[in-house]
């Protein structure tokens, strides 16, 4: 169309339990609307994914600094976004060190890796972190998108009891921490994300959009088709085409998550109380990667900016046998120094990252305004323990991906300082994303470096 109407950020496709958030259109930028103004910069998100147990540093570290670096084997296959990320050295969460309290780092490596913050080891039932960094944004920014967080797992984990040397459970199992005392749990099941962030506000209607949707075997698109068509017709044709390739993904992810719950009907009944939810794929890298591609659709319609992603629970000790490892995470992560279990645990590190490197590649390719929507966002992936065998949380494992609306330059590695906080870089990234502050709990100030 030669003159387009302008279409508001939020407009959504609504249907009977449905409510289909957009990407940004070109029909959404104000110079449409009046000519000569700015276009609407894009929102910066940010992303935090949490791993278990720490990595081989020997084949995770890069030999050299600055741009001129080569990555090691372990984040090889990052090689397509090498550009776009930093590979950050020598961060440090000193509350997760003991500090007096004694064993249980793996409990401690979670509950601090997002707050910095001691947690409380106690006898009864009381737990005690601090707010994390994500939450932290949630709150200052969290009320100018549909959800303010959105707290994203793959492995499901009790709140209570004890998991780990007298630490709660509730550490082990959650990175992200409204405040001291309340964890957020996050979702697991793919089929519940995805009625999250597609279905409307009203539940009575959601629920039965979804029954009528297995009954007669519709998808949410077919719901909000009338609406669909009618905004087709408003904007032009380079919309037309981004709309398309939009409500195709969401179509994707959809099918994908009918084909787990068709897998779980199908096989017999698990001992009572131990079944799989329906929508959770058999294949642990597709549960990892629909997680993902529903956070990154998420970031693109705008519906949060802040996110985490735990790809598995601290101290997990689940197997790899698809990649040829039979024996428990946790358990070869006690290596010490054994060439094969060290070798085990690199093959596990280098298949966390191919999913990392599968979601950025992802949204690499999602243009945003000139550029694309991992230019917006900022990334971090790592763990809260260094060597799993050590249990060490200096020189952390932290990668930080996206270009934060073009604030960080990317594609070096950055050697910090022995015990420079992490909490550091989440001061510099809060101030990016509009959080604004000074502090976060044990910073020192801003991280340099980054821009």
């Amino acid at each position: 169309m030669s003159n387009p109407s302008h279409i508001h950020r939020r407009t959504f496709l609504k249907g009977l339990g449905a409510a289909v958030s957009l990407p940004m259109l070109e029909s959404m930028n104000p110079v449409r609307a009046l000519a000569g103004a700015a276009p609407a910069k894009p929102p910066v998100r940010m992303a935090f994914m949490f791993v278990p147990n720490g990595v081989h540093m020997q084949e995770w570290k890069p030999a050299a600094t600055g741009a001129h670096y080569d990555l090691p084997r372990i984040l090889k296959s990052l090689s397509p976004v090498k550009r776009d990320l930093c590979v950050l050295s020598g961060l440090t969460q000193d509350k997760g060190r003991a500090n007096g309290d004694g064993p249980g780092d793996h409990a401690r490596s979670a509950g601090v890796f997002l707050t910095g913050v001691q947690p409380l080891k106690s006898e009864g039932s009381e737990i005690r972190a601090g707010i994390s960094v994500d939450q932290f944004a949630a709150q200052r920014i969290g009320h100018q998108t549909r959800f303010a967080s959105l707290e994203l797992g793959t492995e499901r984990g009790r709140q209570s009891g004890k998991c780990d040397s007298g630490y709660s459970c509730a550490y082990s199992n959650n990175v992200s921490w409204r405040d001291g005392s309340t964890p957020m749990a996050k979702e697991t099941n793919p089929r519940l994300v995805f009625e999250r962030l597609f279905g409307n506000d009203r539940e009575g209607e959601r629920n039965e959009s979804l029954a009528r949707r297995k009954r007669y075997q519709k998808s949410i698109l077919d719901f909000v088709l009338e609406d669909a068509r009618a905004l087709t017709r408003k904007v032009s044709g380079n919309d037309r085409q981004k709309l398309d390739e939009y409500l195709v993904a969401v179509r994707e992810i959809e099918q994908r998550i009918e084909r787990a719950e068709g897998e779980n009907a199908s096989k017999p009944s698990a001992l009572a109380g131990l079944e799989k939810p329906e929508g959770v794929p058999d294949s642990y890298q597709e549960h990892i990667r629909l997680m993902g591609d529903m956070m990154i659709l998420a970031f693109q319609t705008d519906v949060t900016r802040v996110s985490t992603l735990m790809l598995a629970n601290a101290g997990s000790n689940r197997s790899y046998r698809p990649i040829g490892v039979s024996e428990g995470h946790h358990s070869l992560s006690h290596h010490q120094n054994n060439r094969d279990k060290l070798e085990k645990i690199s093959k596990i590190n280098t298949f966390h990252v191919e999913q990392f490197s599968y979601m950025l590649q992802k949204m690499k390719s999602i243009p945003e305004g000139d550029s694309s929507l991992l230019d917006h966002c900022m990334i971090v992936y790592g763990s809260g323990i260094s060597d799993g065998n050590r249990h060490n949380n200096e020189n952390l494992p932290i990668v930080l991906a996206g270009r934060g609306g073009g604030w960080i330059r990317p594609g070096r590695h950055i050697q910090y300082s022995g015990d420079t906080p992490l909490n550091n870089l989440f001061v510099t990234m809060l101030n990016q994303a509009g959080a604004t502050t000074d502090s976060f709990n044990d910073s020192t100030g801003m991280l340099p470096f980054l821009s």
